[in-house]
């Protein structure tokens, strides 16, 4: 088994919600939570878009969201759905009928924005088309397109109009007997977003989904989803999660596994720990972490490798670790196996041996988890 046990204090006591199904995917209770991003093609171009859909699904998206915004793109809907690796979400805006249209190609769960959906009986239709087609629904709040009766009530975006949003249309999908949804409340700025969702997940027991909306490129916009969603997590709230970044569908995911394998919530894949490199470093740190983190791509079992430079810090990182190398002279370092010093190894060899080894052992914890 993996060296990484859990310690007890580092637990999250996760905010007990609902539970509800997207597709094969469960959403609240006591499941894993779940990452999920969407797709910047052009819906009606179903190659491009399936495409994009099974790179983020390699990466480990859960779901996948695909926007509908006319008849042509909920018409290209089936085949996507058809051909999906993943669930799909249909993200709907303004037009009611998309809703309607998604829920029969097949979509898994259909996300409405309160803010631009339209009237309670509009609402109604969808929620029906959602019974008929066994498809959840994601009350999808966002600060940036509030009613305008709210945004005339509290005189500006604020989480107070963010959270009534949410809950007068929990209400309208309760009253009609409707109980497949989660919810979000986003906001690009993070104080906005965390207000809202701790008021939300005091008001209601429905799945939360988190995000950071529009937070920015993959370098500030992670480092804002990070500060936002971690702290929510942290707190244990939130039952699946997006991070919103201008940048490839693929980056999303990628973060948003980082984010919950930082609070020990969900691991996937190899977990590096390494130095930020100094004078003291016996071999280029930045570099050969940067060529591991691709080579090791495609190990999804959960383990952690440590690349430390010197022996100030290595044999202590090593201990916690299931494969570790540290830095040493003469050309060359200590390898560690299972927290222990196992062999000395050249450093001009060291990344191809590493990556040796960490198949080896991401094997060795599989058949034992299958066991």
């Amino acid at each position: 088994m993996s060296i990484n046990h859990v310690r007890p204090w580092r637990n999250i006591e996760r905010r007990r919600s609902r539970q509800i199904n997207v597709g094969n995917v469960a959403i609240g209770g006591d499941a894993p939570i779940s990452v999920q991003t969407m797709t910047n093609t052009d819906t009606t171009d179903v190659k491009a878009t399936l495409n994009q859909i099974t790179a983020a699904a390699e990466a480990g998206a859960d779901l996948v969201r695909v926007s509908v915004p006319d008849e042509a793109s909920s018409a290209a809907l089936k085949e996507i759905v058809e051909n999906s690796p993943v669930p799909i979400v249909a993200d709907i805006h303004f037009h009611y009928k998309r809703g309607i249209e998604s829920a029969e190609a097949g979509a898994a769960c259909l996300r409405i924005n309160p803010g631009n959906i339209g009237s309670e009986k509009r609402v109604k239709e969808v929620i029906k088309a959602a019974k008929n087609n066994r498809c959840a629904i994601r009350i999808g709040v966002n600060a940036g397109s509030l009613e305008k009766h709210l945004l005339e009530k509290y005189g500006e975006p604020c989480p107070d109009a963010m959270v009534e949003s949410g809950l007068d249309h929990i209400k309208i999908l309760q009253d009609n007997d409707f109980h497949e949804f989660k919810i979000s409340c986003k906001a690009s700025d993070v104080f906005m977003a965390a207000a809202a969702y701790h008021a939300l997940a005091e008001a209601t027991d429905a799945p939360i989904h988190l995000g950071i909306t529009e937070a920015g490129g993959l370098t500030s916009g992670t480092i804002k989803s990070s500060i936002g969603l971690g702290s929510l997590l942290w707190m244990g709230v939130g039952d699946t999660i997006r991070v919103s970044l201008s940048a490839d569908p693929v980056q999303e995911v990628k973060v948003g596994y980082e984010i919950l394998k930082s609070l020990g919530l969900r691991h996937r894949g190899v977990n590096i720990i390494s130095c930020p490199s100094c004078a003291r470093q016996g071999f280029d740190v930045i570099k050969t972490v940067e060529i591991l983190e691709k080579k090791l791509e495609h190990i999804k079992t959960p383990m952690s490798l440590s690349i430390i430079g010197c022996v100030v810090n290595g044999p202590g990182e090593a201990l916690m670790t299931d494969v570790g190398f540290t830095g040493g002279g003469a050309g060359n370092g200590m390898v560690y196996w299972a927290g222990k010093q196992d062999h000395r190894i050249d450093n001009t060899k060291m990344i191809d041996h590493i990556v040796e080894l960490v198949e080896q052992k991401a094997l060795e914890i599989s058949s034992e988890e299958k066991v």
